[in-house]
């Protein structure tokens, strides 16, 4: 297997567990922390299981037994999440930031998890999707993926002030960051679309997700660590990064899509 995939593969997993965990922090009502990720708000038996599931995920990608399986699954449960619960808030206040990041982290995410089902291996598992199936999932859910990138780049450039006040200080322009940022953005869709350098265009984006863990959210975190957004924004960038590197893996030469 290629070392960008195990990686990508490393990072979506570590993620997904570390997303279940918090669900079960909020189920045990502690202080501090707000309750996981802002996927899916309820009672506290379905954080149980969603916290569960995300952690069974993560354990199936990071040990390639059921992978596939999980993937897809995981990928329809995103789709779900966003399209129904998600979307509806977006539409209702289609001037707020918030509910369009969120929208499309899960619909980013979503597509990194149906193309990891379509490169993982089969387990020869009935319930597995067809090839051609996995296959259609995973060209949209590349298309999805581009999508959110350009959401992405839009927010930076109509909120490019407040998103410098988040770089730390000793970096230098940081106004003239939060703007190259969004040009990466718009290039990294577009190559992925285009399928033009689409490969090496995954691999410099999750590099990039990934500086942002250890140069923006690690130390932010460290500061506020009981912080529940802090925690969930750092664990966003990683699941992203992981997923830039399965993207990257799905643009190889003896890839088939």
């Amino acid at each position: 297997m290629d070392g960008v995939l195990r990686l990508g593969r490393l990072f979506f997993a570590l993620s997904m567990v570390f997303f279940g965990v918090q669900y079960f922090i909020y189920v045990a009502g502690l202080k501090g922390p707000i309750p996981g990720p802002p996927w899916l708000p309820g009672l506290h038996p379905f954080a149980v299981l969603t916290g569960a599931a995300l952690i069974a995920v993560g354990v199936c990608v990071a040990t390639e037994k059921m992978a596939r399986l999980a993937a897809a699954l995981l990928g329809i449960a995103l789709l779900l999440t966003a399209v129904f619960l998600h979307l509806p808030g977006l539409f209702a206040k289609i001037h707020d930031p918030g509910p369009w990041t969120s929208s499309f982290e899960l619909l980013a995410l979503m597509g990194g998890a149906f193309v990891l089902a379509w490169i993982a291996a089969s387990d020869g598992l009935k319930l597995e999707p067809s090839d051609k199936i996995l296959s259609q999932l995973a060209t949209f859910g590349r298309v999805m993926f581009a999508a959110s990138l350009v959401v992405f780049a839009v927010q930076h450039f109509l909120y490019a002030k407040f998103i410098a006040t988040l770089i730390p200080a000793w970096i230098p322009a940081r106004l003239f960051w939060s703007y190259f940022v969004g040009v990466v953005f718009l290039a990294a869709a577009l190559a992925i679309v285009a399928k033009k350098m689409a490969r090496t265009a995954s691999i410099l984006l999750g590099v990039m997700f990934l500086l942002w863990v250890v140069i923006l959210h690690l130390p932010r975190v460290a500061a506020a660590p009981r912080n529940g957004n802090e925690v969930t924004s750092l664990l966003v960038a990683l699941a992203m990064g992981g997923t830039s590197f399965i993207l990257a893996e799905s643009f190889a030469p003896d890839s088939v899509a």
